[in-house]
């Protein structure tokens, strides 16, 4: 390297006075022929290029081809000003400048063996007759030119890769987990999930998602991707599979509990399940779906990753990290890190255990805890309440059990359903003779049984209240019992699973909760860990209460997160999600849906109104026959009281109220009043009015009218 190539500023200061110097030569030979004045240009440009590269040829010009030898020839001939033809001088122009910078070699390079492509390179380069810009002039236009393509070209990306992420359950809530994506015509969903209604919701068995939204963009629909089989996951796609149509994809055993439901609903022969193996990749329009091994508390769960034309978004689903779980294999961190290297877009973490610090156990623990209860207890007969889909839990308690040469009977509804598919799929291995039916439970001494029940979370149908209650029909508890609460109360749930305790309390039984369950759910450190592998721009906390997400947002801003890029969303709102933004723009009908026995949204906010009231105040009926024409009392009031008081205590009360309600009639007839809806609503008036004096209550006030000829 040279002296002037070490000084920046001494380069250009050259550069700028050999460009003076060109300018004077070509101004003192105006008058002089065309070829002298193009001679004295190349003359002055190879002199500035010898002395830029210090030697005459450099290494490249040594290696360079037959016709470069031949272009460098004519220009020495040139400089014994020797007459040349205009195409070789411009030919000859052009190598001279190729040393510069290798992709304006190829530039040049091509444009000179072909002029005809010359109009579509973004290169100045001035016509032969015309002073030749200088060198510096050339650098920054090329550069100039550069930059502003890139950035023209960035612009255009960032504006046209925008994916929507629309949350319309499972969000300041447990349960009801779904969420659409959405890209230009293409739309697909993450989970289909169920909530169990809360005491408030009087008379309602399920609460299903609000898929307004999808079916009025139905044909963009493409199909749902399910993590795994856990009721706020699947629970109301036989729901939603009878308005919307569309493919479902998930693991093995998911696939085989969706599809027991499908048939309850016989639906099953219509729907359309594919099953996807860890690793596969499902195309839905513009999204690619990857299915990455995951745990839970039930095999087969499964993350996704989720490819879009604006990036990568990651799906983590209900998850925990166990290094020894008692089915399958580890989660694939392996393959996480791998997403995260590759660059991840945005992260929607499960957030359900992020108040809680360091790390779930293992499933594997819990084994342990049993053991010991069982050795403890050889001559009490024991029953373990826990979810029904934890069939990893079921699997350690029938090794328990077969360990102890006890006979194991599962009890209830879904725990039967799901154990049963486990079993026809291979995920749970019950040694022969250890299962037997609940009507052979009389024929073995108590202290060699087990029952795996449901009813863990207090539900008052569930087998173990049934039992509690003394309402079941095959087993009865008895003092010597040892309940084992293999679960703990889900938000909302703590007070029916203390009642249910109390009960079993009550009889006698010890019930047992201390260290007999791990959570399915990734606590603190986890949650931490795969923000660390997936290394993600834009965190999005899902699944929990709102004191969950706030959770999940302080440990992605503890990995190093911007709180900026931290966004807490709520059930219905529309996300954009680009290279470089995450913000909500706009919201669309979102919520829950009750079903109340065959009745799927018949019950709304208003019926549910009515059900409390009654609840809480009663009923009272007025009853009442007009004339028909004249309205003229007839008959009655006979007054009729439900949940409000003893009719036969209160007689007193009974007959001021008939005696308002005459009142109120007379004054309509006085008023010529013939329309029966005002006149029901005089009588409703009337008589609340009395009785929120009278009693300071407020019944559900029914009038009915007879008309008589």
């Amino acid at each position: 390297m040279n002296e002037n190539e070490k000084n920046p500023l001494l380069n250009m200061q050259r550069i700028m006075q050999e460009s003076k110097e060109l300018s004077e030569a070509s101004a003192n030979e105006m008058g002089e022929s065309s070829p002298e004045k193009k001679v004295k240009k190349e003359r002055t440009v190879n002199a500035r290029l010898k002395h830029e590269q210090g030697t005459k040829k450099t290494t490249g010009q040594k290696k360079s081809s037959e016709k470069d030898k031949k272009s460098e020839n004519g220009s020495k001939d040139s400089e014994e000003n020797k007459p040349t033809e205009k195409k070789q001088t411009k030919k000859t122009a052009s190598k001279k400048v190729k040393p510069i910078e290798s992709t304006k070699e190829d530039v040049v390079s091509n444009e000179s063996q072909n002029p005809d492509t010359k109009k579509n390179k973004a290169r100045y380069v001035g016509p032969a007759d015309k002073n030749v810009p200088s060198l510096a002039e050339q650098v920054s236009s090329i550069l100039m030119e550069n930059t502003n393509k890139k950035r023209r070209g960035r612009a255009a990306k960032k504006s046209n890769k925008k994916v929507k992420i629309i949350p319309l359950g499972g969000l300041e809530q447990i349960g009801m987990n779904i969420t659409a994506f959405e890209y230009d015509d293409s739309i697909m969903v993450v989970d289909c999930g169920l909530a169990f209604p809360s005491d408030d919701m009087l008379g309602i068995d399920l609460v299903i998602p609000d898929i307004t939204y999808l079916k009025d963009n139905y044909l963009k629909v493409k199909g749902f991707c399910i993590t795994h089989g856990h009721e706020d996951h699947i629970g109301a796609l036989p729901y939603i599979l009878k308005q919307l149509n569309v493919p479902v994809y998930g693991t093995r055993l998911t696939c085989a509990l969706i599809e027991k439901k499908l048939k309850e609903h016989q639906i099953d022969d219509t729907a359309k399940l594919h099953i996807v193996k860890y690793g596969d990749t499902v195309s839905l329009g513009d999204f690619k779906v990857e299915f990455v091994k995951t745990n839970h508390s039930i095999a087969d769960a499964a993350s996704l990753a989720i490819f879009t034309p604006a990036g990568t978004i990651f799906h983590t689903g209900d998850f925990k990290v166990d290094y020894t779980p008692v089915f399958g294999d580890p989660a694939d961190l392996g393959r996480m890190a791998e997403i995260g290297k590759a660059g991840c877009l945005a992260m929607l973490s499960d957030s359900t255990n992020a108040t809680r610090p360091g790390f779930t156990m293992s499933e594997r623990t819990v084994g342990k805890t049993f053991d010991l209860i069982f050795a403890e207890h050889r001559d009490s007969r024991i029953i373990v309440a826990t979810f029904a889909s934890n069939v990893d839990r079921v699997q350690q308690i029938i090794n328990t059990a077969y360990k102890y040469d006890r006979k194991v009977v599962v009890e209830g509804r879904s725990m039967v359903n799901v154990i049963g598919t486990a079993a026809e799929l291979g995920y749970i291995d019950i040694p022969e003779g250890t299962l037997i039916d609940i009507d052979h439970l009389k024929d073995y001494p108590l202290e060699k049984t087990v029952i795996i029940t449901t009813g863990s979370q207090g539900e008052s149908m569930a087998a173990l209240s049934r039992m509690a209650s003394s309402i079941h029909r095959k087993v009865e508890i008895v003092p010597e019992d040892v309940i084992i609460m293999s679960s703990t109360p889900i938000p909302g749930n703590e007070k029916a699973v203390s009642k249910v305790i109390n009960e079993l309390s009550m009889k006698g039984a010890e019930v047992i909760f201390q260290d007999t369950h791990v959570s399915g759910h990734a606590c603190q450190e986890e949650i931490k860990l795969m923000y660390s592998l997936l290394k993600p721009k834009f965190a999005l906390p899902v699944h929990g209460e709102y004191r969950h997400l706030m959770a999940g947002k302080g440990l992605a801003e503890a990995v190093g997160i911007p709180s900026e890029n931290v966004l807490i969303m709520s059930s219905g709102d529309v996300v954009e999600l680009s290279e470089d933004s995450c913000k909500i723009t706009g919201h669309v009908e979102a919520g829950g849906v009750f079903v109340d026995g065959l009745g799927v949204g018949d019950v709304g906010n208003i019926v549910l109104r009515d059900r409390q009231s009654l609840s809480q105040n009663g009923i009272i009926i007025v009853a009442m026959s007009l004339e028909h024409g004249t309205n003229r009392l007839l008959s009655g009031p006979d007054i009729v009281s439900r949940g409000f008081v003893y009719v036969r205590e209160s007689t007193d009360l009974m007959n001021e109220a008939s005696a308002v309600v005459r009142e109120a009639v007379a004054d309509c007839l006085h008023a010529r009043i013939t329309d029966w809806s005002k006149i029901k609503n005089v009588v409703r008036d009337s008589l609340s009015e009395f009785l929120w004096k009278r009693m300071k209550r407020n019944p559900v006030i029914l009038p009915i009218i007879m008309e008589i000829h």
